[in-house]
Parts: structure tokens; sequence; C-alpha cells
């Protein structure tokens, strides 16, 4: 007989929900992340109307694999993590991301900062998603998703170097991006 029995979170109740197929429960799991998954979404993709396609695949993926959701890390990192292979995965099948096998060292980049102060997120995602598919899949995966280059060259199908060298290309691209713009910035302020 238990005396005590810890009462459910609303993450729990929410997964089980969701796996019993209720669609309330389904509409508030979508509402509750579908917004950061757009942008994760949005970051891969290089137009808004295909992060929406994939957002929407990843969430079909999502409820029809939830039950396999072993509860070892936060719903969110879970949904996270699929809408990147769904995004991964739409990109490879639309031929959008090409990767070449590089080999040159990786240190002829300077690892200097660059001041984002003053970008807004959308001119910022702007730069990212005007980057090369395979510099822009590399960039996110290791700045802001956190893999490291073994893992990335894992997932993408590319050596541990490739994955360096092409995050260094994609860095020192964005950071080129930002010096002309900073530079037009100064140049409209001094004519003025």
């Amino acid at each position: 007989m238990k005396l005590f029995t810890k009462p459910k979170s609303d993450e729990e109740k929410l997964i089980e929900g969701c796996i019993a197929g209720k669609r309330d429960m389904q509409r508030l799991l979508y509402d509750l992340y579908s917004r950061k998954m757009m942008a994760v979404c949005m970051r891969y993709a290089p137009t808004s109307f295909e992060a929406e396609d994939m957002m929407q695949e990843g969430f079909v993926k999502v409820f029809a694999n939830i039950q396999k959701f072993k509860r070892d890390c936060p719903l969110e990192f879970w949904v996270r993590r699929i809408m990147i292979n769904t995004a991964l995965k739409q990109l490879r099948q639309k031929s959008l991301m090409t990767v070449s096998h590089e080999t040159e060292e990786v240190g002829n980049i300077a690892s200097e900062g660059v001041n984002l102060t003053g970008y807004s997120m959308d001119e910022l995602l702007g730069m990212i998603q005007s980057l090369a598919p395979r510099y822009r899949m590399v960039f996110n995966l290791y700045a802001i998703e956190g893999y490291n280059h073994k893992e990335i060259g894992e997932m993408l199908g590319i050596s541990e170097g490739t994955s360096k060298s092409q995050y260094s290309r994609a860095r020192a691209i964005l950071q080129g991006m930002l010096e002309r713009q900073e530079k037009i910035y100064q140049e409209h302020v001094i004519s003025q």
C-alpha cells in the first residue's frame, strides 16, 4: 500500500495526454513549443515557408513518437532534437545541403569576438540564413545548438576536420558581414 504518491508534473500530464491522443493536450504542446521550434527551423531553412514546413513535419513526428520519449531530459530538448533532425533530413532530400570535404587548416581565422550590440534578432537571423547551406548547418549545430564537431560530423556524414573548417568559414563570413554593416553605418553617421 502506497502512503504517499508523488503528484504528476504538468509536463507528465501533457505527455500522457498526447500519448492518449487527446487533441487538447496535443494543441497545448504545440502552443507551448511552436514559437521556439519555428525559431529553430528558421535557422536552418532558406525561407520562412520552408521553416514552417519543417516545423509542421517535426510536430507530426513528435506526436507520432511521443510514446517513445524516455523522459530522461526535458520534453523541450526532445522536441528540439526532432526539429533539428527534421530540418537536416528535409535539406538533404532537397539537395540543399551539399557538403564539401575540406581539409584545410582551421587556425587561419582570427578568433576575436564580434560585437553584436545594435543588431536585431531578425538582422542576425538574416545573416545566418544567407550563408551557404553547408556553412549554415555547421554554424547552427555548433554555435547555437551546442554540438561538438565530432557529433556534427556524425550527423552530417563529414569528418570532424571538415566540420571545424566549415564552422570557421561560416564564422569568418558572418564576421565579414558584420564588419561591412558597421562600415556602412559609420559612413552613414559621418555623412550626416
